[in-house]
């Protein structure tokens, strides 16, 4: 059976399409690092641990440094939940003496890493986090991950 080019086509998503999803998912997550009492800094990181969106927070290194931590939590969350078998990931939290880093699953392998001051409230800031993931995580494809993967590899330099 052969499938007309027209079909899978109309699948697919247009580049401007992906461009403007991006654009939005950034956007939210902007909004989510502004907006939330607390929040020093937030990135979105995919299933292989290079940054999707960042926040305007920071600079871009710091970003990446945040990625990588974010991408080991992630990997250690994943190990502990295999050899406990406590099933997927909901949340990392670390406790430290000025702040906390927070890790939390946002759809399509990718998660939501936030840095946040000793002063955050993390009742509001997991449930600031929940209502990311539902907002921004249902719209991410496989397809916008790569768009998004794209766009931060373009971002100029901090």
């Amino acid at each position: 059976m052969t499938t007309s080019t027209a079909d899978s086509n109309s699948e697919r998503p247009e580049p401007t399409d992906l461009r403007a999803a991006a654009a939005d998912f950034t956007w939210l997550l902007d909004r989510f690092a502004t907006e939330t009492a607390g929040v020093v800094d937030a990135i979105a990181v995919s299933s292989d641990g290079l940054l999707i969106a960042v926040s305007q927070l920071r600079e871009h290194a710091d970003s990446e440094r945040l990625a990588a931590i974010v991408s080991g939590l992630t990997s250690l969350a994943a190990g502990a939940s295999g050899n406990y078998g406590l099933g997927s990931l909901n949340k990392v939290i670390i406790d430290l003496e000025g702040g906390h880093v927070l890790v939390s699953a946002i759809g399509c392998g990718a998660v939501l890493g936030v840095v946040t001051s000793k002063e955050a409230k993390l009742g509001n800031i997991a449930y600031e986090m929940t209502l990311f993931a539902n907002r921004a995580g249902a719209a991410l494809t496989p397809q916008l991950v790569l768009e998004l993967k794209n766009s931060v590899g373009a971002a100029p330099a901090g």
